[in-house]
């Protein structure tokens, strides 16, 4: 068998993502002549090594090369990143999911594009407000709130509009996990709830990152938000 076999035996005893440390200590233990050639291996080595470590180096560089393109799925949402094995069925799903998602941005753009041409000039002008207020938070707070589609654009069921009446403040991350689904949206109570606890969160960190927090752009962001929410 293969070395490269042998990777892909000692994977698909997970059933759920793993870090290639977790992966190279499976390996080694189903595989302990790979391992001691490994450790013989690691005490010709320059650096401080062991042959354990050598294999988990191994096995990222196989998954850099592309080695394992068809048969392991890769997360690198998070550090370390982790990795699960797939078969040729998941495979073929997963790049068509990946093909989708890479395209869902024109989609989405599409429908705003489409909607906008329909728009009277005041549900414009509240947009426009939505994404200066967005980019306010950023440059005075450092926070990263995205102006999200409480019902979603791209939702599978039943596809949300682009208007005034349908957008709020998310943070990325928030967002980001809510994807395609559709929420209630906040009330402006709610909303103003939701940013100033995002903010007072902020401001615990604040002085590590010179960041000024002034109440009164708060209140006034949040008054210009009123307006047009």
């Amino acid at each position: 068998m293969k070395i490269k076999d042998k990777y892909l035996e000692a994977l698909k005893t997970f059933t759920d993502f793993v870090t290639i440390s977790e992966w190279a200590i499976k390996f080694s233990e189903m595989y302990p002549d790979e391992l001691e050639k490994a450790n013989k291996q690691a005490l010709n080595q320059k650096t401080d090594t062991t042959g354990l470590r050598e294999i988990a180096a191994r096995m990222s560089s196989s998954l850099s090369s592309g080695a394992f393109s068809k048969y392991v799925q890769i997360d690198d949402s998070e550090r370390p990143k982790k990795v699960k094995y797939i078969t040729e069925n998941e495979f073929e799903e997963h790049t068509q999911n990946e093909i989708d998602e890479d395209i869902e941005p024109l989609k989405r753009q599409d429908i705003i594009n489409t909607a906008k041409d329909n728009m009277k000039i005041l549900e414009l002008y509240r947009i426009s407000e939505f994404e200066n207020i967005q980019k306010a938070f950023k440059l005075f707070f450092s926070v990263d709130f995205e102006i999200d589609h409480a019902e979603a654009l791209l939702n599978d069921s039943k596809q949300g509009r682009h208007h005034p009446n349908n957008l709020q403040f998310l943070l990325k991350h928030h967002n980001g996990k809510k994807n395609k689904k559709s929420w209630d949206r906040f009330s402006f109570d709610e909303q103003v709830d939701y940013i100033k606890k995002t903010i007072s969160l902020q401001s615990l960190v604040a002085d590590k990152f010179n960041i000024e927090i002034d109440t009164k752009i708060l209140e006034s962001l949040i008054n210009r938000l009123k307006a047009v929410y």
